[in-house]
């Protein structure tokens, strides 16, 4: 059985925006059709509210798993841009693509692999 990390970096190499990507890969865990997914997460790509798209769908992941448990929403959003940070140093979209004179900290592809992974481990962790 090939990972969910796989899978949403898969998707994103087959052209889906980097929060359609994370939140299709695992979308069957909290009762979303791949279609409804890809609709709810575009919004995010390239970045929301200054946060890197990829992280924001499993912000949406996690949040639906933290209602459907009765978990600490906040919390776990929380935990998750801080592994999020440890990895990359920042969540900010335009500071992990660079430009303007400044360095490229991740590409889209590994902010992908790098939230998937995150969110498969806190998943794990319920």
């Amino acid at each position: 059985m090939e990972s969910r990390v796989e899978a949403a970096k898969q998707r994103h190499a087959g052209g889906y925006h980097c929060s359609q990507a994370v939140y299709c890969a695992f979308c069957d865990l909290v009762g979303v059709t791949e279609e409804q997914a890809m609709k709810e997460a575009a919004p995010y790509a390239g970045g929301a509210k200054g946060t890197c798209g990829a992280v924001m769908a499993a912000e949406l992941v996690l949040s639906a798993k933290a209602k459907e448990q009765g978990l600490d929403e906040k919390n776990l959003i929380e935990a998750l841009k801080n592994r999020f940070r440890e990895k990359n140093t920042t969540v900010v979209c335009r500071e992990l693509r660079g430009g303007k004179g400044q360095p490229r900290l991740r590409t889209c592809r590994g902010c992908v692999e790098d939230a998937s992974e995150i969110l498969e481990e806190m998943l794990g962790e319920l």
